[in-house]
């Protein structure tokens, strides 16, 4: 049996059973008190025995897992605390990722992947603004255009407001005013650094389930430092979309010794913050039913109670480190997270909490019976890598040196909605000179052309959406070429 040494003290050691690993689990703690080492533990701990592991760095401190830890006298005295045999510091097979290129390989899925619900979401849409998007994707297959990046969304919403009308016996009501709002929030969006995120190539999922060739699981880290500081949102509908993504394409796994993947979600409450109910229930599904796909989720937040109630009570690991208690409702919500915990009769469990020093938690997990054990105070175990960043030029080395260097750096722009319609917008306005140029020439009376094949309404919507699309475009860049002549931004 495969196990995991989380930490021990004055004799006590506390495991982590390897085939619970798919049971999912919770780190939480005030800011501080060593939430990130935890991760950091858990994480190599999973690499070391076989599982991949994906995880997001919130802070930047977390790449220094690729290298080896330096055995100071501290990290000694720790050692002998916990009574940790083994210690031996080394580095973990890891992988860069970053939404915008810079730190890591570009991080991308498309419009279509995301869907409606998240993106509606996303864009804080309301009931009847989400009502028009979902029109938009369900217009989007029934003609056959793909949604890949902004542009082609924003194409497809200018035709949606050219053709209301005519699209609403089939599709519902379209607001100007729902389409309109849907428009500034892409820009928005934009602005905040999502075309980067929407594209081609998309994240292959496969890349992120992958073990070196001595059989550790490769540790990709998505540096998430700038994209939680630009967009809080879109950092949370990236790790939703990772989530459905898996369930809908892992098969199932049955009971197996230990997990296929880890992922470990730091800052975890902006999954959930003004998230719709119909979003959370979605969530909470997921998580249920995801560990029979063999994967491991492990949330961390600063209060357990972050995480809604249905989710919080499917975590068989929980990993609490200090926390503060200034005023009646942190009291309150003290004692409803001491009531989390399997008692000990030996632990005044809510007292506890507040005496943790840095580096210690109280830990309960689950025993081969799938029971939560007594919850029991110990020193976290310190990690056999880099506590820290890496430096820059490190870094860079294992960019060069990565598998997928060269596969995902440049952006693909293939035919797609906006591609489309523009095309159509140019042969119709071909064909519109060439009737103006005859009529004009007098040559109303030459044969007519061979008649051709009667149109469908859905071609003839195409035809005189992708006319107007096209004037459209046109403006824009005329607008973005003025914007840049005044000064503005385009």
């Amino acid at each position: 049996m495969q196990k995991l040494f989380i930490g021990g003290q004055n004799g006590v050691k506390v495991f982590l059973n390897a085939a619970m690993g798919n049971r999912h689990g919770l780190i939480s703690g005030a800011t501080g008190t060593g939430k990130t080492v935890t991760l950091q533990v858990l994480a190599e701990g999973f690499s070391r025995i076989g599982v991949p592991v994906f995880l997001a760095d919130i802070k930047g401190d977390l790449s220094g897992i690729a290298l080896p830890g330096q055995a100071g006298e501290r990290i000694g005295e720790r050692v002998k605390q916990v009574g940790l045999e083994d210690f031996q510091p080394r580095g973990n097979p890891a992988v860069f990722w970053d939404v915008f290129g810079k730190t890591g390989h570009p991080v991308r899925t498309t419009i279509a992947e995301i869907g409606p619900l998240l993106l509606g979401n996303l864009l804080e849409l309301n009931d009847t603004q989400s009502g028009v998007l979902y029109s938009a994707f369900k217009i989007a297959d029934d003609n056959g255009m793909l949604l890949l990046d902004l542009k082609d969304l924003r194409a497809l919403l200018i035709w949606m407001g050219e053709h209301a009308k005519a699209l609403q016996a089939e599709y519902g009501m379209i607001a100007s005013a729902s389409l309109g709002t849907i428009q500034r929030q892409l820009l928005v969006l934009e602005q905040q650094g999502a075309e980067h995120f929407f594209g081609e190539p998309a994240l292959d999922l496969e890349d992120i389930m992958k073990t070196d060739f001595s059989g550790n699981g490769v540790i990709s880290l998505l540096d998430a430092t700038e994209l939680t500081s630009k967009s809080p949102r879109l950092y949370a509908t990236f790790l939703l979309w990772l989530l459905g993504e898996l369930y809908e394409n892992l098969p199932e796994a049955g009971d197996a010794d230990r997990p296929k993947l880890a992922l470990f979600f730091d800052e975890a409450h902006l999954m959930f913050d003004q998230a719709p109910k119909a979003l959370v229930d979605k969530i909470e599904q997921i998580v249920r039913l995801i560990r029979s796909k063999g994967v491991g989720i492990y949330f961390i937040s600063q209060n357990p109670l972050d995480i809604p109630e249905e989710i919080l009570g499917q975590l068989g690991l929980k990993i609490q480190h200090a926390l503060r208690a200034f005023t009646p409702k942190d009291q309150a919500a003290l004692k409803s997270v001491a009531g989390t915990f399997r008692t000990n009769p030996s632990l005044d469990t809510q007292t506890a909490i507040l005496e943790l020093k840095k580096g210690e938690a109280l830990v309960s997990v689950l025993d081969t019976d799938g029971a939560p054990t007594p919850v029991e105070r110990v020193l976290i175990r310190p990690p056999e890598s880099q506590i820290g960043p890496v430096a820059e030029e490190q870094r860079q080395e294992m960019l060069n040196r990565s598998p997928f260097k060269g596969r995902y750096e440049q952006a693909v722009d293939r035919e797609s909605a906006y591609e489309m319609l523009k095309q159509k917008a140019q042969v119709a306005s071909a064909e519109d000179l060439r009737d103006i140029s005859d009529r004009i020439g007098g040559k109303r009376s030459a044969p007519a052309r061979q008649p051709r094949s009667r149109e469908t309404a859905t071609e003839a919507l195409l035809k005189s959406a992708a006319r107007s699309i096209g004037s459209q475009v046109g403006r824009q860049i005329v607008r973005g070429v003025l914007g840049s002549l005044l000064g503005g931004r385009r």
